[in-house]
């Protein structure tokens, strides 16, 4: 329990949170003032801010209590993948006339997934 709490994304969600929902309370008073002195405009961005702050609090909750999959851990090979158990009364409907390409691509990202290289943004 303690990890999810201190864990260096989760120190990053806290500061984003610490930044960004007294900005939103800023922000807010500051349109209040501004549609009080008369800019009609504003009353829409007075509603707006307090919802992007909650907004936020939400995503922060539901981020921290996320728990990420474990990046060092390969899936174990027999284990149907997310396409497997739903295809496999497809099989007989497709036959042998499956693209040339459409194989050597399934090929090809069945050896990426074999290599256990990680995708890097």
């Amino acid at each position: 329990m303690r990890g999810m709490w201190t864990s260096r994304r989760a120190v990053s969600l806290h500061v984003a949170l610490i930044v960004f929902v007294p900005a939103c309370v800023a922000l807010t008073w500051w349109q209040v003032s501004r549609a009080l002195g008369g800019n009609t405009l504003s009353w829409v961005y007075t509603v707006e801010w307090p919802i992007f702050g909650a907004y936020a609090a939400f995503m922060w909750w539901k981020l921290v209590h996320d728990e990420p999959a474990p990046a060092d851990e390969p899936a174990p090979a027999d284990a149907p993948g997310p396409r497997d158990e739903a295809d496999e009364g497809d099989e007989e409907a497709r036959g042998d006339d499956q693209d040339d390409e459409l194989a050597e691509y399934n090929r090809y990202l069945a050896d990426l997934n074999a290599s256990g290289r990680q995708k890097r943004w």
